[in-house]
């Protein structure tokens, strides 16, 4: 475990797989609709997520996810932890301001790794900065209802061998699209959540252990 920890701290510090890992994940249309936006434009906001990584008992890492309430934007979805940036901030800074107000974890205990490309989603007009950060042990979470309606956490092994993932055709928006999501929960887990995910598992299955 803490040899892929610093394989990813290495690795992220170099060129990314970017928007070929992300757009892997992202809905494509069958019947009328457009394809994703990827572009952002100038009045853009800046956003970022903390996805945090932690050991299970059996040392094996785990992600944290946490479903938003249903009265902000995107709620009722899985999410990373995370929101738009405050005046003068930097995207860690961000990302673990956000964590801590969400799920109640301490800035101070997360080790940041590094970050993933940056991903813009239209609907918020956000672009946003997927900060991968560690903790050494499964932190205390304390929920902010508010925002967050639940927090937990997926073994990562479990989503690096697809075995979880499943593709169906949705109507989105008076038009079908065909959606790729990972079967983790009772909410499907897709959208720009799935996009930032599938480069950091692209980037996970390069590690081989020695």
């Amino acid at each position: 475990m803490h040899k892929l920890i610093n394989f990813l701290h290495d690795r992220l510090a170099r060129g990314l797989p970017g928007r070929q890992a992300q757009v892997e994940m992202a809905p494509e249309p069958v019947s009328g609709g457009n394809q994703r936006k990827m572009n952002p434009p100038k009045d853009v906001h800046h956003s970022s997520v903390l996805v945090l990584l932690f050991p299970n008992e059996e040392q094996e890492l785990e992600l944290t996810l946490t479903l938003r309430s249903n009265d902000i934007d995107h709620g009722g979805q899985i999410s990373f932890p995370g929101g738009r940036a405050e005046k003068g901030e930097s995207s860690t800074e961000t990302a673990l301001r956000e964590a801590k107000e969400e799920i109640g974890v301490d800035p101070q205990t997360v080790t940041i790794i590094g970050q993933l490309s940056d991903l813009y989603v239209s609907n918020s007009n956000n672009l946003v900065t997927p900060i991968v950060g560690y903790l050494d042990k499964r932190p205390s979470f304390t929920i902010n209802p508010r925002e967050v309606e639940e927090v937990f956490a997926v073994e990562l092994q479990s989503l690096l061998h697809k075995k979880n993932l499943t593709v169906e055709d949705w109507n989105l928006h008076t038009y079908t699209y065909r959606v790729p999501y990972w079967d983790v929960h009772r909410v499907p887990l897709w959208g720009a959540t799935a996009m930032m995910l599938n480069e950091l598992l692209e980037i996970t299955r390069e590690f081989k252990p020695s």
